[in-house]
C-alpha cells in the first residue's frame, strides 16, 4: 500500500483506499493510505521545520535538485505515463507527453533557481539606496487536480522549490500515485526531509487544515469554483494567507469566414474539445463560428469525430480514453441529457461500456446552441461541444465574454487588425491566434 510522505518518512494513514483504473475496473492500480487532519498538521509542521534550511540553501543546490528530478522524470516518462494512463484514463501518448512536460518544467525552474531577480534603485533621499530582494515565502500548500496530475503538481512545486519554499501537496484522490512517485524522486534528489510532503485523501477532510493552518503562507488550488470559494473562506478565517485559485473555464473558440486554413482550424477545434476526453479547464468547449460558414465547418468537425472514438487508453492507437470516474461520467451524461432538450444533438452523446467500465463517452456536438443555455454556460468537463453561430465581430465578442469564466480563448482569422482588436477585447487570460 502507498503511504503518506511526511518529513522524509512513509507514514500510515487512517484507512486504505483502492486506486481503480477507470478505463478497466478490473485493474486495481494499488491501495493508498487516506490521511486525516492529524496527518495534514504533521506535514505542515515538517514543512515549517524544513523551511529555514532549504531557504538558506545555495541557489546552485536547489537548481541541482530540480534538475535531477527533471532528468529522472524524462528518463522514466514511459513508465510514469503508463501509471498516469491507468490512474486517470487518458491515452498513453498524452500521458507520456504530460510526464515529459513535467520533466521539462523541472529543468526550466532549475535554471530559474539561479536567476532569482533583485533591484537596486536610487532613493529620493540623498545618500540612500533602495534595495529590493526576493525571499522565499515559507510553507506552501498545493491542492492539485486529477486531469493533469503530474504536470499540475510540477507547475505548483517546481517554482516554489526553486525560490526556497517548502510545501505540502494533497493530490486528487483519483490520481494519488503520480504525486507519490514524485516524492520518491525528491528524496533521491537529496532534498532535506520535510521540503516536500504528500498527504493523500479527500479534499473536504484535508483542505480546511491546509487552508486555515497559520503556518501555511500560501495555498494554491486548481479545481472547481465551488471548492475554491470554500478555500477563500477558510483563509479569511485564519491568517488571510495568499490563495491562488484556478477554477475552470468555458473557453470560446472563434472561427471567422476569412480564416484561410479551415482544415487546421477544424483539426485544432476537434483536439481542443476531445483531447484528454475534454477534461481540460481550458478546453474549447464553445465553438463560436461565423454563420456563413457554420454548416461547412460543422461538417468538417463531424468528420473528425470518428478519429476520437473512445477506446483502451493503453492502446497507442487510441485517441480518446475514458472519463476519470463514474461520478464525472454521470455528470457529463446529465449535461448531455439537458442539452438534448435545449439544442440539436448532431454527433455522439452516447455512453459506452468496455473492459468492465462504462466511463466512456463519445465525442459530442450540439448545434443551434444559445449562449444562455446551461450547456453553454456551465463547465461540463467532458467531450461535449456547443456550437454557437454569430453574425458580426461585435456579437462574437459579446458571446465570448458573457459567462463568468475568463481562462482562455482562441481566434481563427486571416485579418491581422481584427486579431489584435479581438485579443484586446476578449476577457481571457490566454488568447491563441490561429493555433
Amino acid at each position: 500500500m502507498k503511504r503518506n510522505w511526511i518529513g522524509g518518512q512513509w507514514v500510515e494513514g487512517e484507512r486504505p483506499s483502492p486506486n481503480i483504473n477507470p478505463s478497466d475496473t478490473t485493474d486495481v492500480v494499488g491501495d493508498y493510505a487516506q490521511a486525516g487532519e492529524a496527518h495534514a498538521r504533521a506535514a505542515i509542521a515538517a514543512a515549517r521545520e524544513a523551511f529555514p534550511k532549504w531557504a538558506a540553501a545555495t541557489p546552485q543546490a536547489r537548481a541541482d535538485a530540480l534538475d535531477f528530478i527533471g532528468t529522472e522524470i524524462l528518463a522514466r516518462k514511459a513508465e510514469l505515463g503508463d501509471l498516469l494512463a491507468r490512474e486517470e484514463g487518458k491515452t498513453l501518448p498524452e500521458a507520456i507527453g504530460e510526464a515529459g512536460r513535467a520533466g521539462q518544467i523541472f529543468k526550466f525552474f532549475a535554471g530559474e533557481a539561479l536567476r532569482v531577480p533583485g533591484e537596486r534603485l536610487a532613493s529620493v533621499r540623498p545618500g540612500l539606496d533602495v534595495e529590493i530582494t526576493r525571499e522565499p515565502l515559507g510553507v506552501v500548500a498545493a491542492i492539485t487536480p486529477w486531469n493533469f496530475p503530474i504536470a499540475m503538481i510540477t507547475r505548483k512545486c517546481a517554482p516554489g522549490w526553486a525560490a526556497g519554499c517548502t510545501g505540502v501537496v494533497r493530490p486528487a484522490s483519483q490520481t494519488p500515485f503520480s504525486a507519490l512517485e514524485l516524492a520518491v524522486l525528491a528524496e533521491r534528489a537529496g532534498m532535506p526531509p520535510g521540503v516536500f510532503n504528500v498527504i493523500t485523501g479527500k479534499s473536504g477532510e484535508l483542505g480546511p487544515e491546509l487552508t486555515s493552518n497559520p503556518s501555511v503562507r500560501k495555498l494554491t488550488f486548481t479545481g472547481s469554483t465551488e471548492v475554491g470559494k470554500f478555500f477563500l473562506g477558510y483563509s479569511a478565517q485564519s491568517n488571510m494567507k495568499q490563495v491562488w485559485l484556478e477554477c475552470g473555464g468555458k473557453s470560446p473558440n472563434l472561427v471567422f469566414a476569412d480564416c484561410d486554413d479551415l482544415e487546421a482550424a477544424a483539426d485544432a477545434s476537434a483536439f481542443g474539445i476531445w483531447g484528454n476526453q475534454g477534461e481540460v479547464c481550458s478546453a474549447n468547449s464553445r465553438l463560436l463560428v461565423e454563420r456563413k460558414i457554420k454548416d461547412q465547418f460543422l461538417d468538417m468537425l463531424k468528420s473528425r469525430a470518428g478519429g476520437f472514438q473512445p477506446g483502451d487508453p493503453l492502446d497507442p492507437e487510441t485517441a480518446m480514453g475514458s472519463i476519470v470516474e463514474k461520478r464525472q461520467t454521470e455528470k457529463i451524461m446529465g449535461y448531455i441529457s439537458k442539452g438534448k432538450k435545449l439544442a440539436k444533438l448532431v454527433e455522439g452523446g452516447k455512453q459506452l461500456k468496455m473492459n468492465g467500465s462504462d466511463n466512456y463517452v463519445t465525442p459530442t456536438i450540439f448545434d443551434e446552441v444559445r449562449n444562455d443555455m446551461v450547456i453553454a454556460r456551465e463547465e461540463i468537463f467532458g467531450p461535449v461541444l456547443s456550437v454557437i453561430p454569430f453574425e458580426s465581430e461585435e456579437e462574437a465578442v459579446g458571446i465570448a465574454n458573457d459567462p463568468i469564466y475568463g481562462l482562455a480563448a482562441s481566434i481563427w482569422s486571416n485579418d491581422l487588425k481584427r486579431v489584435h482588436r479581438l485579443a484586446d477585447a476578449i476577457q481571457a487570460g490566454t488568447v491563441s491566434v490561429n493555433c
